[in-house]
């Protein structure tokens, strides 16, 4: 028995699209693994590196109060440019006048500490071409320069009133330079009248032997020695006199 079209047509379209397709989807392609994101960079706490390095406490003191730190330590987090210090021992604070800094104002006090660095990394081998650029600017702005001079791997920082040279490198690791100064760095900005430097110490009187101290004798005799020995051989003298003024006496009678 044949069903009529109209019946079988709709049968078998319904056959076609309840059958499961036999076709399998393709597998998924294979994605190596993502690499581990970079780890973050090491930032240098200059804080910490000066309170344990130096003695740099005075110059540290200062930084913090006057918030100059935070200007430092941003710079060095910079890995682009990277930071440049020089910072004085307190040896050299100390040889100062006790008025050099407070005589100044926040913003020229500030100023003076920002005079300490430079906003980019400089090994010490790079000072060698650097010095070919004197003057070099200072993170204090364009006006406060400096002269830098470098002989057989001396580097010498000269500024106004004093020409400190680096004697030592804290730390030296791009971005971050922090290198040991002998004097603090004095700008003409800043003191343009006299150097505010303590004065020297008077010299010592010379001694000067006294009029009135006793002189040896060539024979080596204290003066009071040879007093008493003339003293006894005048009084000798005198006996023996007598006794032949009275011997002749005697003689006569």
């Amino acid at each position: 028995m044949k069903l009529p079209v109209s019946i079988l047509a709709p049968i078998i379209l319904t056959l076609f699209i309840s059958t499961p397709t036999q076709a399998q989807a393709p597998a998924p392609a294979f994605l190596p693994p993502s690499p581990a994101p970079a780890p973050a960079p090491q930032y240098v706490n200059l804080s910490d590196l000066l309170s344990v390095a130096g003695p740099f406490s005075i110059f540290l003191n200062y930084v913090v109060q006057t918030k100059v730190i935070d200007t430092f330590q941003n710079q060095a987090n910079n890995t682009d440019q990277g930071l440049t210090l020089f910072v004085p021992k307190n040896a050299a604070f100390t040889s100062l006048k006790q008025t050099t800094f407070s005589n100044l104002t926040d913003d020229q006090l500030k100023s003076l500490l920002l005079y300490h660095g430079f906003p980019q990394y400089y090994s010490l081998a790079e000072f060698k071409n650097l010095s070919a650029l004197n003057p070099v600017s200072t993170f204090a702005g364009g006006e406060y320069t400096v002269n830098l001079t470098y002989d057989m791997g001396t580097v010498r920082v000269a500024s106004k009133w004093s020409n400190p040279n680096i004697t030592s490198s804290v730390y030296s690791t791009r971005p971050v330079a922090v290198y040991e100064v002998n004097k603090v760095l004095l700008p003409l900005q800043l003191f343009s009248a006299d150097p505010p430097l303590a004065p020297a110490p008077a010299p010592a009187p010379e001694s000067k032997p006294s009029d009135l101290a006793p002189k040896s004798s060539p024979s080596g005799s204290s003066p009071k020695s040879i007093d008493s020995a003339n003293s006894a051989h005048v009084i000798s003298t005198s006996y023996m006199l007598l006794w032949v003024l009275l011997g002749g006496i005697m003689f006569m009678l």
